[in-house]
C-alpha cells in the first residue's frame, strides 16, 4: 500500500493519496452475477452504466479483465463508433459508445441475450419490408415485360 500525505496550503487540510481501489469491483461483479441469474429465470435485462459508478483509476480496467472476452465482437459506425464485446460470460456484454471525434460518450455492461443496440427496431423492419416488397414488384414487372 503506497500512501503519501500532502496538504492544501490555503486550508491546511491533510490529503492522503493511495493506490487502493474503492472496493466497488467485487460488489459490481456480484451485481452482474445476480443480473445474469435474473436473465435466465425471468428474461429480465439489466444495463449497468460504468460511467456513473464511483471507480478509482484502474478499476474499470480491472472489471474488464475480470469479465474477459468471449466469441463475439461487433463494431457499429452510426453517429460515432460503438463497440459491443461479449465477455467470457455469455449474456454479459461490454458496450462503449464514442462520438464522431472518438471521445467516449458512454460505457455500459449489458446483461441480455443480445444487446438492445443490435436488435432491429420495428420502424426499420417496416421500412425493410416495404423496400423488399418494392424490389420484388419491380423485379416481377421487369420479368413480365421481358416475356
Amino acid at each position: 500500500m503506497n500512501h503519501s500525505n500532502t496538504s492544501i496550503p490555503e486550508f491546511d487540510i491533510p490529503v492522503t493519496v493511495t493506490d487502493e481501489f474503492t472496493g466497488n469491483v467485487t460488489p459490481l461483479l456480484h451485481e452482474i452475477r445476480h443480473a445474469l441469474a435474473a436473465l435466465l429465470e425471468t428474461g429480465e435485462q439489466t444495463i449497468i452504466d460504468l460511467r456513473s459508478m464511483p471507480l478509482a483509476p484502474g478499476e474499470e480496467a480491472h472489471i474488464e479483465t475480470a469479465l474477459g472476452q468471449g466469441e463475439v465482437r461487433v463494431e457499429l459506425n452510426a453517429l460515432g463508433r460503438s463497440e459491443i464485446i461479449e465477455t467470457q460470460y455469455p449474456g454479459v456484454w461490454l458496450i462503449t459508445h464514442s462520438n464522431t471525434d472518438g471521445a467516449l460518450l458512454g460505457k455500459y455492461i449489458e446483461i441480455a441475450l443480445i444487446p438492445d443496440i443490435l436488435q432491429a427496431q420495428q420502424g426499420d423492419i417496416q421500412a425493410g419490408l416495404e423496400q423488399l416488397s418494392d424490389t420484388l414488384t419491380t423485379s416481377t414487372e421487369k420479368t413480365n415485360e421481358a416475356i
